[in-house]
């Protein structure tokens, strides 16, 4: 087997809230041009990891490794070229328009002047187009429904332009028409453009057809890892979320699908 390819990893990772510790020495390397999701139940560290592997949040032990280097000893625009964040939580500025907002993606581009360029013009235009919000470009982000400024915020990371992109529970506030939209997108940015993503979802099924690589974790610690089809089991399952269910081919994709028994 060959070895993984990564930009990106942890090593020995230690992170903690308030003294309290909500991953305990885990290691993990991204690999590189797969489509990564982390999965698991509430509280078990997937959205701490992914503020760790993005640099927002210091390790207490370990480190975080960007193109061989300890992320948090890089410059952090230097690190904004390369990696792009939407967290679960974005607070919007009062009183800004969605083109905007949107153009704040580009700032790690940006000379010391910020001197805007055609360049800058044309990746915000097509980040809007992506997600369908051009027509929202003049609009006031706080005057948007939840799924609208969800969508402006992932166009912001989308105009970014970084071969990394990290993207915490991105369907939030989304109807399934522009769930499965934005899944689309990210796979055909992950297998035609050769972006390396990393992704928080909830939705099991949509991770498991989705993802070419799949990380289950439970209590901080990682479980299983590998593709979908070689980890995805009734009993991982039972173990990640004390659920029982039966595992059946998705009959679109073939992918694994879970089909809970319920009580």
């Amino acid at each position: 087997m060959n070895p993984i390819t990564s930009r990106l990893a942890a090593k020995d990772l230690t992170l903690a809230y308030d003294k309290k510790t909500i991953v305990d020495n885990l290691s993990v390397t991204i690999p590189d041009g797969e489509f990564t999701v982390i999965i698991g139940p509430n509280a078990c560290g997937k959205s701490t990891l992914l503020k760790a592997l993005s640099r927002v949040i210091p390790p207490t032990a370990g480190q975080v490794i960007l193109d061989g280097k300890a992320i948090h000893r890089c410059p952090a625009k230097e690190v904004a070229r390369q990696l792009g964040l939407l967290p679960q939580n974005s607070h919007t500025p009062t009183g800004i328009t969605v083109a905007d907002l949107v153009g704040r993606g580009r700032y790690p581009h940006q000379s010391l002047f910020g001197r805007w360029r055609h360049e800058d013009s044309q990746a915000v235009a097509e980040a809007m187009a992506a997600t369908n919000i051009a027509h929202l470009a003049d609009r006031h982000v706080e005057q948007l429904s939840g799924g609208q400024r969800q969508r402006v915020w992932i166009a912001m990371v989308l105009a970014q332009q970084t071969p990394l992109l990290l993207l915490d529970e991105p369907t939030t506030w989304l109807d399934i028409t522009h769930q499965i939209e934005l899944m689309e997108l990210l796979r055909e940015l992950n297998q035609q453009h050769g972006r390396t993503l990393v992704v928080v979802l909830h939705e099991l099924n949509q991770a498991c057809r989705y993802a070419s690589h799949l990380i289950a974790m439970r209590e901080g610690a990682i479980l299983a890892q590998g593709k979908p089809s070689e980890i995805i089991t009734a009993e991982l399952i039972e173990e990640v979320y004390g659920l029982k269910a039966v595992i059946i081919a998705d009959p679109v994709a073939g992918t694994p699908m879970i089909v809970p028994v319920g009580r």
